[in-house]
């Protein structure tokens, strides 16, 4: 099956300047769709400038993982999606492709919007079973209605609980510090889930978030387990391109600490989402974003080789 049918792309734009996705194990795609923003809008046009912003990444190895992800990576360019459409109607396509996509690879897709990574994590449990969630960001995620819609980017994680998409209890929330209601800001917890917010992280190194590391890679063991990296779990100050900037938050030194030291995990997948490059300055948001995503799949690229 060609992916042509999946996604479209300018071919010179490419993430590292990889390949088209073929038969490569692993593989990007964007998912230009920012239809359930509740500030500022824009996250649609993220994985091009992610993809732009990864080429300065394209020619050496990582520092931490001694590889490249070149050689095991193709881009599916971006999925095809009725922006003007529904939500429900916009997560189906995203689902079936995705599930296409799950079939053959482990998969990075660059959003878009929060509203996404719950049709991904339907096509991922439906090929893995109940997952673990690694989710990093400054939003809970856990409200029951999105200002009087039933459904948003600021829904999804109460929907994934709901739905048996993901286990309570191997639910782990990194970076919140929003205002919220306590039966949303704490509701993972009350699942029996853990969350470690941007407070508790003020001032810790490398050394000083492997306690809270220690923790995770104990309670998650080897579940397959989904990773989510919302950009505003940074700081304004490394992330000023997101819809809804939260100050107070992480530091790029502490997110790229914990996707390293999490790398052993039984990771499936992965996305990151929220850039909006109309409010970025001097590429900062995008530059993360790329590093990030490369830092994830060296990690997952040197454990296959091991």
């Amino acid at each position: 099956m060609s992916m042509g049918q999946f996604a479209y792309a300018n071919n010179s734009n490419r993430f590292l300047a990889a390949p088209e996705l073929a038969a490569q194990p692993f593989a990007v795609v964007g998912i230009p769709f920012d239809g359930a923003v509740t500030n500022r809008p824009g996250a649609r046009f993220a994985p091009q400038e992610i993809r732009r912003a990864s080429l300065m990444l394209c020619d050496g190895l990582h520092p931490y993982f001694g590889v490249s992800p070149l050689g095991h990576l193709g881009d599916g360019y971006d999925m095809r999606l009725p922006n003007a459409s529904p939500l429900p109607e916009v997560r189906q396509h995203i689902e079936r492709q995705a599930t296409a996509l799950m079939a053959r690879h482990h998969c990075v897709f660059i959003g878009g919007d929060h509203s996404v990574t719950l049709p991904l994590l339907r096509a991922a449990k439906a090929r893995h079973g109940e997952l673990a969630l690694v989710h990093f960001d400054a939003h809970c995620d856990t409200w029951k209605d999105h200002f009087g819609e039933p459904s948003g980017h600021g829904t999804w994680t109460y929907e994934a609980i709901a739905e048996g998409l993901v286990s309570p209890a191997h639910t782990v929330q990194i970076g919140l510090r929003s205002s919220g209601e306590r039966a949303a800001r704490e509701y993972v917890q009350d699942q029996g889930g853990l969350i470690y917010t941007a407070r508790q992280m003020r001032g810790l190194d490398g050394a000083g978030l492997q306690t809270l590391i220690d923790q995770i890679l104990q309670r998650l063991g080897n579940r397959p387990c989904y990773l989510t990296l919302d950009i505003d779990c940074l700081d304004p100050a490394f992330a000023p391109g997101t819809g809804t900037p939260e100050p107070g938050g992480m530091s790029s030194s502490q997110v790229l600490t914990f996707l390293e030291a999490l790398a052993p995990l039984h990771m499936i997948g992965m996305d990151c989402v929220e850039v909006a490059p109309a409010y970025d300055h001097a590429e900062l948001t995008s530059n993360a974003a790329a590093t990030f995503i490369w830092t994830y799949l060296c990690g997952q690229v040197a454990k296959s080789m091991a």
